[in-house]
């Protein structure tokens, strides 16, 4: 009890590292993996004892098997125990490199400039609601993180007043994180729930769809009255790209379908042969490093191939949201194996009439501090447990294509807008453009609130009329 106690402790001091980067300046991804390593040496530490308690056949089963050894122990949890929650995040983590590489492809080719073409206007709202359209649009197919990364600095070099680029960073931010939560593909936290089978991905995007689009163009509204009716446009050429600028408009359009329509049919080579979603996302990348040889063939034996340069948040962003998740992935495993969360849960349930809208109010305020990721994988973790099946209308709200697993997604996508230090998109806001909490909170949170809370009275009445 002592050990499970000690693993619930890094775990919870973890969680407030995370939540108070933005004080101390360390890394979450950083302390994430840390905390994880942790609570896992802690975990063999104290190996027999959990073994014992949670998988007592299993285990006794190994050892007839195997010679009663010292590492015994150890060996099981390493094979066993361990691996079940690597394998999850080993996931995840494939599919996020797949698509990092492919929108690192379309990038370099030059498939994203047509929208600063569309953007050169001097009117607010056609510039508004252009940037935002397209955010949510991209961060449909592409990671949310991803997705604002690309949108910031295409942004940035074209707005030269600093109080307008906290304003459209603030609309990406918030655009991207509800695209993200539209589609099982468009953010870890909903790629989350797919991988593990809580959610399919027609449903889970014919649940959230409207309560999505009612928050965007809620906030979008609220945002463009804040908004004054010039631009402040810099007066810069369009950035220089290399001579792979020899690309025709025919070429750059293939290379963006074959990429972004590859991502649409993820789910659907998913539902044909069963694989792991990675396994459609490499699928998708191989195709397009193939075409894109295909339309680069004169330039690849030339020294006229020139790589364009990349801002460094974009570069390392992905890398350090795949860090965070494995962190968060392996620490979560650990507190589970310790049999405390069932505990609790076997303990809450005699009274506990669950509201599904209370859990998910709950998880949204509590994303806004922790953050969306590490909110949504522990109320995957706790309303999966075996004593959850006891809850009431449990077939209906908590298994699988519940409707509780979507209202979990879009709360914590929303609840972790609401202060950018709710989600990785948030921090990228922070250090791309210099946000700083207490602006971002007088100026946006109360948009996002209305939003959140118009989509959430969408989803109460599709849930209503469907129920």
């Amino acid at each position: 009890m002592v050990a499970a106690l000690l693993i619930v402790i890094v775990f919870f001091l973890g969680l407030l590292l995370v939540a108070t980067e933005h004080l101390h300046h360390i890394n979450r991804a950083a302390v994430s993996m840390f905390m994880g390593i942790v609570c896992w040496m802690i975990y063999i530490a104290h190996g027999s004892a959990f073994l014992v308690d949670e998988h007592p056949i299993e285990f006794l089963s190994y050892l007839s098997s195997h010679p009663a050894q010292s590492t015994s122990v150890r060996e099981y949890i390493a094979d066993t125990v361990f691996m079940h929650y690597a394998r999850f995040a080993a996931e995840v983590v494939l599919y996020l490199l797949a698509v990092i590489y492919i929108v690192e492809v379309l990038r370099n080719n030059g498939c994203f400039d047509f929208l600063q073409e569309w953007l050169r206007t001097r009117s607010t709202r056609r510039y508004l609601w252009v940037l935002a359209s397209f955010t949510f649009l991209v961060s449909i197919n592409l990671d949310n993180l991803i997705t604002t990364c690309l949108m910031l600095s295409i942004m940035h070099p074209m707005i030269a007043d600093g109080k307008q680029r906290l304003m459209f960073g603030s609309v990406i931010v918030v655009a991207a994180n509800l695209g993200g939560a539209f589609t099982v593909i468009g953010d870890v936290s909903s790629l989350s729930l797919w991988t593990r089978g809580l959610v399919t991905p027609t449903t889970y995007t014919a649940l959230l769809a409207p309560s999505c689009l009612a928050a965007f163009l809620t906030i979008v509204l609220l945002v463009q009255r804040s908004l004054p009716e010039r631009l402040s446009l810099m007066q810069t050429r369009p950035p220089y790209r290399g001579d792979d600028t020899v690309l025709s408009r025919q070429s750059r359009l293939l290379l963006f379908l074959v990429g972004i329509g590859g991502l649409w049919f993820i789910p659907t080579f998913h539902r044909i042969t069963q694989l792991s979603p990675f396994v459609g996302a490499l699928c998708v990348l191989a195709l397009l490093w193939m075409v894109d040889e295909l339309c680069n063939r004169s330039l690849l034996a030339s020294d006229r191939m020139v790589r364009r340069r990349e801002p460094l948040a974009l570069q390392y962003a992905g890398h350090q949201q795949i860090l965070y998740f494995i962190g968060l992935v392996l620490a979560l495993g650990a507190v589970t194996e310790t049999g405390l969360l069932r505990s609790l849960l076997q303990w809450l349930t005699p009274g506990f009439n669950t509201d599904m809208y209370a859990v998910g109010a709950g998880a949204g305020l509590l994303s806004a501090v922790v953050g969306n990721i590490a909110t949504l994988l522990s109320g995957i973790t706790v309303f999966t447990q075996d004593a959850a099946s006891s809850l009431p209308q449990f077939d209906i709200l908590y298994a699988e294509n519940g409707t509780f697993w979507p209202l979990l997604s879009y709360s914590t996508s929303l609840g972790g807008s609401l202060l950018c230090i709710g989600t990785l998109a948030g921090h990228a806001l922070m250090r791309m453009e210099g946000a700083s909490l207490r602006w971002y909170v007088r100026h946006i949170a109360p948009k996002v609130l209305a939003g959140w809370l118009v989509g959430l009275g969408v989803f109460y009445l599709i849930h209503a009329v469907l129920g």
